[in-house]
């Protein structure tokens, strides 16, 4: 069974008395350890369709699972603990709290998971290692370089060792080296048997991930 799999996923919108189409009918699986860019130009749909495979929102229509949850029409409750244990995100602006340390920055969705402080710690700082920023653990997010905060971003989807990490252009703020070091590190990921998906309106982002998702007009045409 494939570790995400939708099935004719229409979702809808009403903006005042308008229905938009955000997405027309889209089928897709993606197993797990993939590598993979979804990508389209801006109003295409594809943030759209990252919000549903993050459990952040469910479809109008259409059958959609995920590490074999049905979420379809899943709870709020569901959802939550779907995002909490089995997803890890990394956004293009990092959403570290800037009074946090680097240490309780990575700590905080184990505490909404009611992880024991001392395994928060512990889990923390072998995240934190892993994307080589151990000797920045008490320093804040205006402390630190574009790259070194969007690596802490990483190790923070990271900690709850979920089976998916989402990123929403995540070298949109970084320069072109930085950003280059950050798809790398995805890419290590990946080889550990991560399952990782960008969402990315750069061509040349895309073409360094394996697979390649194209939307357009709420469709797959890739």
């Amino acid at each position: 069974m494939p570790l995400i799999e939708l099935k004719d996923v229409v979702k809808r919108y009403r903006v005042g008395d308008q229905e938009i189409l955000a997405l027309d009918g889209i089928n897709l699986s993606i197993e797990q350890g993939e590598y993979a860019a979804i990508i389209g130009p801006s109003g295409s749909g594809k943030s759209t369709l990252m919000h549903l495979l993050g459990c952040l929102d469910t479809p109008t229509s259409g059958t959609m699972n995920i590490d074999g949850v049905n979420v379809s029409r899943a709870s709020s409750n569901l959802l939550s603990e779907m995002r909490n244990r089995k997803i890890g995100f990394v956004f293009q602006s990092f959403n570290l709290l800037g009074k946090f340390t680097v240490l309780q920055n990575v700590e905080l969705p184990m505490i909404y998971a009611g992880v024991s402080a001392r395994e928060r710690r512990e889990r923390a700082l072998a995240a934190i290692e892993r994307v080589g920023l151990s000797h920045r653990v008490e320093n804040t997010p205006l402390q630190l370089s574009g790259g070194q905060m969007q690596r802490v971003a990483i190790a923070r989807a990271l900690v709850n060792n979920p089976r998916i990490v989402f990123a929403d252009e995540p070298t949109g703020n970084l320069d072109s080296k930085t950003g280059a070091t950050i798809l790398e590190l995805f890419r290590e990921l990946s080889a550990q048997g991560r399952t990782i998906v960008l969402v990315t309106h750069d061509d040349k982002i895309a073409a360094q991930t394996p697979r390649r998702i194209e939307i357009r007009d709420g469709k797959m045409v890739s």
